[in-house]
């Protein structure tokens, strides 16, 4: 019989989970409820590539698989407390992934029709997943800038910053896929 670790340890029963660091904090802290949405988003990418067709497009598929990874850095940090994160050598989000970020979403926008309106999250499958991130994302990017009113030094370096991008990513690479597809945007029309 092969010995395998147990996925459950029994010590989060009464509402506590632990940081990387050892520290024991309430689930219901704002550190926690943080990275679970970090987490969440990571999920919903993953709901994304699913619908996005490989065929097409390997290389956004393959870019979003690396964002997976950014996130699991971001998340590795915030679930540390902010004086451990050099001690156990955490993976940090830099200068050169929000660049990254930013000459994608220039490209992707370079083939994508001048937005002379708004429009309503959807189109293709694809399309409704990316916006669908973009969203958690921007709500992601709030809870940070409210964390870091709270506990101003505790907020990873450059995590507000490519939380903004990241969705600013989403919403142009929604819009690229539906194009690339010949999927109609669908433009807001006030109802009033």
């Amino acid at each position: 019989m092969s010995s395998k670790s147990n996925i459950y340890t029994k010590m989060g029963d009464n509402g506590e989970t632990g940081l990387v660091g050892g520290t024991r904090v309430s689930k219901a802290d704002a550190r926690i409820d943080l990275y679970g949405e970090v987490d969440e988003l990571n999920s919903w990418i993953g709901i994304a590539i699913t619908n996005i067709d490989d065929k097409f497009f390997k290389e956004e598929i393959d870019y979003l698989k690396k964002v997976q990874c950014y996130l699991f850095d971001l998340g590795s940090n915030l679930a540390c407390e902010k004086e451990q994160r050099e001690k156990f050598k955490l993976p940090k989000l830099s200068d050169q992934v929000i660049e990254g970020l930013e000459k994608r979403i220039d490209g992707l926008d370079g083939e994508c029709p001048k937005l002379t309106n708004f429009i309503l999250p959807g189109g293709s499958k694809a399309a409704a997943c990316l916006h669908l991130c973009r969203t958690v994302c921007r709500k992601i990017e709030r809870k940070m800038i409210q964390f870091r009113v709270h506990h101003e030094e505790e907020l990873p370096v450059h995590a507000a910053p490519f939380m903004n991008r990241l969705s600013d990513f989403f919403f142009v690479l929604a819009r690229y896929v539906n194009v690339k597809s010949n999927v109609e945007e669908v433009p807001w029309k006030p109802q009033v």
